[in-house]
């Protein structure tokens, strides 16, 4: 809907929505850009302190994604007229905790009254505005980096239908409550060239590769087998516990996607996920590839290379 009101042309905005990036990044100084994002969702797991830590690990995501670092948070509330004033307490306990943790102060606010709670942070970052890390430059020969595995979407449906394993909660609730600061520290600490970047959240893997490949003029070849999910995915896939998101994600994108023979429906299914505080998704020159996997998993991040750019063609996704 943006895309077709008036533009507005700015200098300063360095990333505007016109390449569906993480975040938008708005130069202030030769050094210095803001980076800002905006991010709230309904509840995905029974705790409401787990719900807050989810909340605010998706809303920081974006600014880790464009290579940022998160400065400020304003919490986004909707909660019900007669609610439990102590549930709103613990999803707001939960997400501060995350917010220390990150290093980003809780300035502020808006609740409105609504039926269905929902909560969620609008946040703001610094970077400097020549390593900013945009979805749209990925460089053909590049390796594909994922720092966490696949299965939110499928496992949380799992869990509102009463029919999630307790480990599969307990894997997906560690994935969503991990921050990808340290990914992002490692990744942008100097040691290694990263073009692109995005963070694989309701879009899927498929979705978010897609606007990396049309963003860039490349196209992406991922390698199924290698792609990392959370234990229980696969399950959920099988027993049918399928989000209405994925099924959107699927319609929307498969068009541009070629799959090899051999690969499975179910993993077909995962990589279309709509993920919550998902893991990024680097593009990253392939002669430092190695050395970047080595060098966040020895910082405890479970990065895997999945794939490549190649040169423009079709289809736009080759899935091996």
């Amino acid at each position: 809907m943006l895309g077709k009101l008036a533009r507005q042309h700015d200098p300063n905005v360095l990333v505007g929505f016109d390449t569906a990036d993480d975040a938008g990044v708005y130069k202030i100084s030769a050094t210095q850009a803001l980076v800002q994002t905006v991010d709230f969702f309904t509840p995905i797991v029974d705790d409401p302190y787990t719900f807050g830590q989810i909340a605010a690990s998706n809303s920081l995501s974006d600014v880790y994604a464009m290579g940022g670092r998160p400065l400020s948070a304003l919490a986004l509330v909707c909660f019900p007229d007669k609610g439990d004033l102590d549930v709103l307490q613990q999803i707001l306990a939960g997400g501060l905790s995350k917010m220390m943790e990150a290093g980003c102060t809780v300035i502020g606010g808006h609740s409105v009254r609504d039926p269905e709670i929902k909560f969620g942070y609008s946040v703001t970052g610094m970077i400097d505005p020549q390593k900013v890390w945009a979805n749209s430059n990925a460089q053909i020969l590049d390796a594909l980096i994922l720092t966490k595995g696949l299965g939110t979407g499928v496992i949380s449906t799992a869990i509102k239908q009463g029919k999630a394993r307790q480990s599969w909660i307990d894997a997906a609730t560690e994935s969503m409550t991990t921050l990808n600061a340290r990914a992002a520290e490692v990744a942008a600490s100097g040691k290694f060239t990263v073009h692109a970047a995005t963070d694989v959240t309701g879009f899927g893997l498929i979705g978010h590769a897609r606007e990396m490949a049309a963003g860039s003029g490349v196209s992406l070849r991922i390698d199924s087998a290698k792609v990392p999910l959370l234990e229980g995915a696969l399950d959920c896939v099988r027993s049918g516990f399928i989000p209405g998101g994925l099924k959107n994600n699927r319609e929307f994108a498969e068009c541009l996607v070629g799959y090899e023979e051999n690969v499975p429906e179910e993993i077909r299914t995962i990589l279309f996920d709509p993920q919550t505080a998902g893991g990024l998704l680097l593009s990253v020159a392939r002669s430092n590839a190695d050395s970047l996997v080595a060098a966040l998993n020895n910082s405890g991040v479970p990065a895997v290379e999945i794939g490549e750019v190649l040169p423009p063609g079709k289809p736009l996704i080759q899935v091996a």
